[in-house]
């Protein structure tokens, strides 16, 4: 019921932001704030600092969702910190359409069209079927439509939710029939989606210059014409190369494919084997009598072809499917399907990417076969089960070599022993007599690694699978570093040196061949399992020793705001290899030398960041269907004209006919905001498209390191409310759909404190809620402040409070200066608004305790520095606020506000008065909930307060107890001998045991230990100084008046602990005072207060009202009871001038207070004689109290 009854005021407050943001929105695209260009070279401005930032273009095959806007908030908070910094700063966006996903969706929504008619009608269990190409051949031909291949299961079913099919999906996004059938031409995609996508972001405010916004592909010639340079310039540089090589490929698409044209399986990399051939002994068995006189090999991918000495049979699954299939020389292979399908499209077979199949077996059809089996010691071995075997890795097919292999060595021991086991599968004993033969020594570990690791593990069979693993992690390891080979040509070599070395022996001898497969599953886009084929393609060099190198000095000079992401891009670096950069079916731009090519979506997008500097100048469309400032043609942008504008000592060509004017403009543009300041992106993006960044800007701007990219920072996928993001589990929010439920702002906050490491972040709809009201409340009390800010204190700010709260700001403008410097956004929050806030409602506290009141001048500072420090996060209310303060220009145009002295006494006895209130609060309202305990139902809300009166003794410690004082100084040794970080418990006594008479206090050690590391954590190492750098007793007396009002408190007295009994003293120490607390039931009339506002969520309600409590006072515990209201001040109480009647007359609609008058503002309650009604009478200015007016107990009230 309470969720039901906050709808109402939430959506008013949500909506009231919107129109903020609206409204402030409109206004800065008619100032055209973000619009940034760059100072003439010979102008003052020229000299003021840039900031230049991106996002990697979002692919536009779909409207933006919480995840891009989560990483695209990175960048927005960064620039707007930036801008206050006094930063001239750029934040241009672009849209990628390159590469196989919009081709993918619209052929399947062409089929979709043509199998089930328009608009489709789906059969109920009909199975997902994708168009498919013919499977590519040497001569790359394109796809034909007509062939048809099963979906498997990808991602994209976990994103659309378990949809099935395209136009499904389509529908899902809100689009019409008539609508979906238009995006059958991939070229539809270019004209809807980049438009939504502007809208989407505009409404939630991002700091972008639209003039410098493009789609790619060749539809847009200018940067066509860029991409066709960058290629020009590579090749000629000795950056591409063409030939054969190994790479996921397509057979769907006839292509290789890369990351970004996979629905799953991004990084994924071709995986070596050696292929080994054990042939098949004559006569051949039944089963394989087809073969005739040709050779029959079964055929195992290992990753140790060196341990081929030791092989004593080969595993086969009993009820794996197998096939018998031809290859190019005429021998006859035996493996799985899905093997064979990838050796197809290595040049294993006659012809590309076909299988001739001569037989389909199971495993129990070859087992008990004698076979060779080349290098081994035994002149024959035998195929026996083994049923761990999986179908999806390698070939079905596994050689045994028990000598080193954990798994083989128990599972031909078990065998062995289970004479019932072989049996069931005809195996005869004579076909496991065979013994496991030393062909490498490992230290620890000696000839027979396999067999020791087991007995060191007591591995007890085949199936102890956890046990086995750990054997074989550690004998595989530190085989490979340390093992030394114990026979054949490389006897007397270490593992590691010979390894290739024997590869290259047997493939050289017919003995083996080089095979490749997928490290794991990777599906296409349009839904095919990919294999590794060897094919003819162009490749970016990214294997190159020297290139590799150069992209590491870029790394070398680059921020990466995290080690492990530097350490990323340090592991990438280091097993990179060459990048198949062009395939022959999709969107892109095609190569300059032969345009039977597409340059692929990772390798079209590394360089871009300089196509931004001048975009606005080639055109004003985002399809460059319209030319910009610079009235520039395509065909005008000539590479020696692109040379000019990007590269250095270079002149305008001779026949360019482009006015030297505009090259100039742009020219100076690129030189003026390159480098690229910041590049935020996903942590996925780091493996590829981030490492490719930092290649190709060393490969173009080889000799200049000031065009080298300064910064990346990478972060961690969003979750929602601490789930993974997914349609099928409905766990799913759009940008457009978040700025909706949470207002730009709202939205924006909630991602701020979504988490700042690599790790995932998570976006909570309670916070980014909460952020709605926090932003209205700030919002409503500016107002209100503004309202009668004349009426504040002016004067010396010499108060306690107004030092307190002064050095509290100034101290939050460094901290948030900080966090921002870092990108630690979460703690610029932090330390941006919620300390900023909290030291403010301390102000407000303490002022409102007394009769001095806040002052003028710290108020205004305070509205103003949590504008702009908030502005970064939430500008639109920032801006509306900036105007409410009668700024003329708007905060996008203010500079970060400066930070006086921070006084660190004064933030040092603030910190104590408010962990003390904090502590004293919750120890009263145990002692309330233990006074209340077995009451029942009517017991008094544990409130402080509301029922009974509470009066405190508050007890202050000037020192620590001998054996205490004892235990800090040893706790401040360890903590610096161990740099900042303290011991385990156990150490921590070790280093206690040397102090006196410490036995004697043994129970009570390891608890104060474990306290005062809690306050070490909170306050740092000054927590273990053995005195505090303030007087406590004055500070509390000072402050009482602030304790007893927000601790609702009757009286309080403050003692020496010296004098209390020794369990108080025990929990009284230096800077931790310890408050008693006495309860005692306090008069009080329970007065009933009903709202007859129309339309308005509020209710009647009964709470006791004391004597003595203020309309304030009362006010504010209506707030705390009614969750619709947060500021106790827009609150109004009634009275009925006719006691006995008044509440029994029908309300009016249009006069609800008729027969009522309104309370003074600064009126005190007081019980009348019999204590059955209340008083009320106004403070006057002198102080005095006016005439008392009877209340009863009976009021409403208004919000």
């Amino acid at each position: 019921m309470a969720t039901e009854k906050k709808k109402p005021e939430s959506f008013a407050k949500r909506q009231a932001l919107r129109d903020i943001e609206l409204e402030v929105q409109e206004r800065w695209r008619e100032d055209q704030v973000f619009q940034e260009d760059a100072p003439a070279a010979d102008s003052p401005d020229a000299s003021q600092d840039k900031y230049f930032a991106t996002f990697p273009f979002p692919y536009m095959n779909g409207r933006l969702h919480l995840g891009h806007t989560f990483c695209i908030s990175k960048v927005r908070f960064a620039v707007g910190y930036q801008r206050l910094k006094g930063k001239r700063c750029l934040f241009p966006f672009g849209f990628h359409c390159t590469g196989m996903p919009i081709p993918a969706c619209a052929d399947k929504l062409k089929y979709e069209m043509q199998q089930f008619g328009y608009p489709p009608n789906f059969p109920v269990d009909a199975e997902v079927v994708e168009p498919a190409a013919k499977e590519a051949t040497a001569e790359k031909k394109m796809a034909d439509p007509t062939k048809f291949t099963k979906k498997p299961k990808s991602k994209v079913a976990a994103k659309t939710g378990g949809i099935k099919w395209q136009w499904q999906i389509m529908r899902s996004l809100g689009l019409q029939d008539e609508e979906i059938k238009e995006f059958a031409d991939p070229q539809h995609w270019l004209k809807y989606f980049p438009p939504k996508a502007q809208e989407d972001l505009k409404c939630m405010g991002v700091k972008v210059d639209w003039r410098r916004s493009f789609i790619t592909t060749d539809i847009n010639k200018y940067y066509d014409s860029f991409v066709r340079w960058q290629f020009m310039r590579l090749k000629e540089r000795g950056r591409l190369d063409f030939g054969i090589r190994y790479s996921i490929f397509s057979p769907v698409d006839g292509q290789p494919c890369m990351d970004h044209d996979r629905a799953s399986g991004e990084g994924v990399g071709p995986q070596e084997y050696t292929l080994i051939k054990l042939g098949v002994q004559t006569p051949y068995p039944e089963k394989l009598a087809f073969a005739g006189d040709k050779r029959v090999f079964l055929v195992a991918a290992t990753l140790r072809a060196e341990t081929m000495y030791g092989q004593t049979n080969c595993w086969l699954h009993p009820d794996i499917t197998y096939i018998a299939f031809e290859t190019a020389t005429g021998e006859i292979f035996v493996s799985t399907r899905r093997a064979a399908r990838n050796m197809a499209y290595q040049k294993l077979t006659a012809e590309f990417g076909k299988v001739t199949e001569l037989a389909v077996l199971t495993g129990k059809d070859l087992l008990g076969v004698a076979l060779s089996a080349p290098r081994s010691t035994y002149s024959t071995v035998y195929t026996l089960p083994m049923l761990t075997i999986k179908e999806d890795k390698g070939t079905g097919v596994v050689t045994s070599v028990p000598s080193d292999s954990p798994d083989d060595f128990a599972a031909l021991r078990d065998l062995k022993k289970k004479e019932a086991l072989r049996k069931k599968f005809g195996i005869t004993d004579e076909m496991v007599a065979f013994e496991p033969t030393p062909i490498i020594h490992i230290p620890d570990f000696g000839d027979l690694s396999a067999v020791k690791a087991c007995e060191m593990f007591k591995v007890t069979s085949q199936n102890d699978r956890d046990k086995l693993l750990e054997a074989k992690e550690k004998t595989y390891l530190k085989g490979f570093y340390e093992g030394v080979m114990l026979v054949g040509e490389c006897k007397g070599e270490k593992v590691q040196d010979a390894k290739k070395i024997l590869q290259k022996s047997m493939v050289d001898e017919g003995q083996a061949i080089i095979y490749y497969e997928p490290e794991k599953r990777v599906v296409s886009r349009s839904g095919d399992t990919c294999v590794v084929a060897k094919t003819d393609q162009w490749v970016l060099q990214y294997g190159d020793e020297q290139w590799k190198k150069e992209a590491g000095d870029v790394l070398a000079q680059m921020e990466t705001y995290h080690d492990e992401t530097r350490h990323n891009f340090v592991k990438t670096l280091d097993w990179l290899h060459d990048h198949a950069c062009a395939r022959i079916y999709g969107l892109g731009t095609r190569l300059p030398w032969d345009d039977s090519w597409l340059i692929e979506s990772l390798s079209d997008s590394t360089i871009y960041m300089a196509y931004y500097t001048v975009v606005h100048f080639l055109q004003s469309a985002v399809d460059g269907s319209q030319p910009g400032t610079g009235d520039i043609k395509p065909e005008q942008m000539t590479p020696a004209v692109w040379d000019y504008i990007f590269l250095k000592d270079k002149e305008i060509p001779s026949d360019c006919t482009i006015p030297a004017t505009i090259l100039q403009k742009m020219r100076n543009e690129f030189q003026y905001w390159y480098p690229l300041d910041l590049r935020v992106s996903g942590k996925d993006l780091v493996p590829n498209h981030l490492t490719y960044f930092m290649y190709n800007h060393v490969a173009m701007w080889p000799e200049e390191k000031n065009r080298w990219p300064q910064g990346v920072r990478a972060n961690g996928h969003l979750m929602l409310n601490s789930e993974k993001m997914s349609k099928s589990t409905g766990n799913f929010l759009t940008l457009h759909q978040a700025v909706q439920q949470f207002s730009a702002d709202g939205m924006r906050f909630g991602l701020a404190d979504a988490g700042d490491s690599v790790e995932d972040a998570n976006f909570a709809e309670e916070t980014a809620n909460s952020g709605i009201l926090r932003l209205h409340t700030q919002v409503e009390w500016t107002k209100e402040v503004l309202a009668g800010i004349d009426s504040l204190r002016t004067g010396p700010k010499t108060l306690f409070m107004d030092q307190v709260f002064e050095t509290a700001i100034n101290n939050c403008i460094q901290l948030a200066d900080e966090s921002f410097s870092k990108m630690l956004f979460r703690d610029a929050l932090k330390f941006g608004f919620f300390e900023l806030q909290s030291a403010r409602d301390q102000y407000r506290d303490m002022a409102a305790s007394g009769t001095d009141g806040m002052h003028r001048d710290l108020v205004l500072r305070f509205i103003e520095v949590q504008a702009l420090l908030l502005a970064p996060f939430c500008p639109h209310i920032c801006e509306h606020i900036w105007t409410l303060l009668g700024k003329e220009k708007s905060i996008m145009h203010a500079r970060w506000p400066e930070a006086g002295t921070v006084d660190s006494l004064k933030l040092a006895e603030s910190q104590y008065l408010g962990d003390a209130r904090h502590d004293f609060h919750t120890r009263i309202e145990g002692v309330i909930s233990a006074k209340n305990k077995g009451k029942g139902k009517a017991a008094t809300p544990t409130i402080a307060g509301m029922k009974y009166c509470v009066n405190a003794s508050i007890y202050v410690s000037k020192e620590y107890l001998p054996w205490q004082q004892g235990v800090l100084t040893s706790m401040k040794q360890a903590y610096e001998e161990g740099n900042g970080v303290f011991p385990d418990n156990k150490a921590m006594l070790g280093k206690l045991s040397h102090i006196p008479n410490i036995k004697k206090y043994m129970k009570k050690v390891m608890p104060f230990v474990q306290y005062m590391k809690e306050q070490t954590s909170k306050h740092g190492v000054s927590a273990l100084n053995l005195s505090t750098s303030f007087d406590e007793v004055p500070l509390l007396q000072q402050n009482i008046a602030y304790l007893k009002k927000t601790l609702e408190l009757e009286e309080i007295q403050i003692f020496d602990s010296s004098n209390a009994d020794s369990k108080i003293q025990d929990q009284c120490y230096p800077g931790q005072p310890f408050g008693s607390f006495k309860i005692e039931e306090k008069p009080h009339v329970i007065a009933s207060m009903s709202n007859q506002q129309v339309g308005r969520p509020h209710f009647a309600v009964r709470f006791p009202i004391f004597n003595g409590d203020t309309v304030m006072s009362v006010a504010r515990r209506l707030v705390k009871q009614d969750g619709f209201m947060d500021n106790a001040s827009q609150i109004s109480f009634w009275r009925y001038n006719d006691l006995v009647m008044g509440m029994r007359v029908i309300p009016s609609v249009n006069e609800p207070h008729s027969g009522q008058t309104q309370l003074p503002g600064k009126g005190v309650f007081s019980l009348n004689a019999d204590k059955t009604g209340l008083l009320v009478q106004e403070m006057l200015a002198d102080g005095l109290l006016g005439e008392a007016v009877l209340v009863g107990d009976h009021m409403t009230y208004d919000v």
